[in-house]
């Protein structure tokens, strides 16, 4: 059955892909994806096939694409680790009340076993993609155990492991991002140079790989992207090592490659200004908005675990026992609104980085990440506050 929205700010692509917003234009779609994208004045419900209950006014809210989140664990009192069957469940229908359309459930630093387990119940999640459900999934983020010791933020040192494409093999149609510390991967036997193989095989396997979670220097981290291919950095700033004038670290080398960047926007992890700098740098291509939330988001202050850790939630800021950062609670719309505030940019420039370039990044942009005749019909609508009004999920009202 045909549907409707009309009476919205469109944010669509021009001719040369970049988005903008476009008032009086009416979008046309199914369960099959976006039909058309009409003039408001030539719209005609009868003529186009769409019953008068399926016309959905957008109020002049802006229409977008569904947003994107490729770095979560957990909201709604669920993690991605949680053996538990309902836990995937309530994550999809929390992330669609902010929002999110299409997501990757992130894994910890946790016994292998448990990784798998958790890798498995995200693969038979993904079956019921497209049934009303709420936001899809489109695979996982493992976020370690291929990581560094002495960056492992809130991960469990003791799991840590090294980089071993054996143990991903089983999980190719499942894993669509690993996150690694580049310095961690081995030397090639009998010589100094450092063995790229494992990315090589990620590569072929399709699964994008991730620098984060490491102590890599400029060096090591920019060989990682200008000659092995690596395009992704997580969460930009955490848990790596940062910018100095005399040793740019992985910040620099993130910042001075054409790779994209996780940033997390809760004013908390990335303070409003570092925020401004990297949108000079980096752009609406090169940035990725995430919220990296754990199972506290959406509930409010108490003592939660994490990882095997106990984290104590206060406001917006989650903290180890230590005092160190933990996942954040914040939701994808607070992201948005909060980035779009703190640098000025356009609202279509920042609808970019929660669209079109994770799903660039992914490689997935020819069936999400914009509004265009052909694509999903996942779309955001949301008032100039980012409060979420509606979202659709293939062409269903998920919120």
């Amino acid at each position: 059955m045909m549907k409707a929205i009309t009476n919205g700010r469109c944010i669509l692509p021009d001719k040369n892909d970049v988005f903008e917003v476009v008032p009086g234009k009416v979008v046309l779609y199914d369960e099959a994806g976006i039909r058309a994208i009409q003039d408001a004045a030539a719209f005609d419900a009868t003529a186009a096939g769409v019953a008068p209950g399926d016309v959905l006014d957008a109020g002049g809210r802006y229409v977008s694409p569904g947003f994107l989140n490729v770095h979560i664990h957990g909201c709604g009192g669920a993690d991605t680790m949680d053996d538990d069957a309902d836990a995937l469940t309530t994550i999809r229908k929390k992330q669609a009340e902010m929002g999110v359309t299409a997501f990757l459930p992130t894994t910890m630093t946790c016994p292998w076993h448990e990784i798998a387990a958790a890798l498995t119940r995200v693969h038979a999640a993904m079956r019921t993609n497209g049934q009303g459900v709420g936001a899809d999934i489109l695979g996982a983020h493992m976020e370690g155990p291929f990581i560094s010791p002495a960056e492992k933020g809130s991960q469990e040192a003791s799991n840590i492991l090294p980089a071993d494409f054996a143990k991903l093999a089983p999980f190719t149609d499942v894993l669509r991002l690993v996150t690694i510390a580049p310095e961690e991967l081995p030397r090639k036997v009998g010589t100094d140079e450092r063995d790229w193989s494992f990315i090589e095989a990620c590569e072929r396997a399709g699964i994008v790989v991730s620098v984060g979670h490491t102590a890599a220097d400029y060096a090591t981290a920019a060989a990682a992207v200008q000659a092995h291919g690596v395009h992704h950095f997580t969460h930009l700033f955490n848990a790596m090592t940062g910018l100095h004038h005399r040793r740019p670290g992985t910040v620099g080398a993130a910042l001075d490659t054409a790779a994209c960047v996780e940033l997390i926007c809760d004013n908390i992890h990335v303070a409003p200004a570092v925020q401004r700098l990297v949108w000079r740098l980096k752009g609406r291509d090169g940035l990725i908005l995430v919220t990296d939330s754990m199972s506290a988001c959406g509930i409010g202050d108490g003592v939660y675990e994490f990882g095997g850790h106990e984290v104590t939630v206060t406001g917006e800021r989650a903290l180890l026992a230590d005092g160190t950062i933990a996942a954040s609670i914040a939701t994808m719309n607070r992201c948005i609104h909060r980035f779009w505030q703190n640098t000025g940019a356009s609202i279509a420039d920042v609808i970019t980085t929660v669209t079109k370039t994770p799903a660039r990044d992914l490689g997935i942009y020819a069936e999400r990440g914009s509004l265009a005749p052909s694509k999903r019909a996942d779309l955001t609508i949301f008032d100039d506050d980012v409060q979420i009004f509606a979202t659709i999920v293939g062409g269903r009202r998920v919120f």
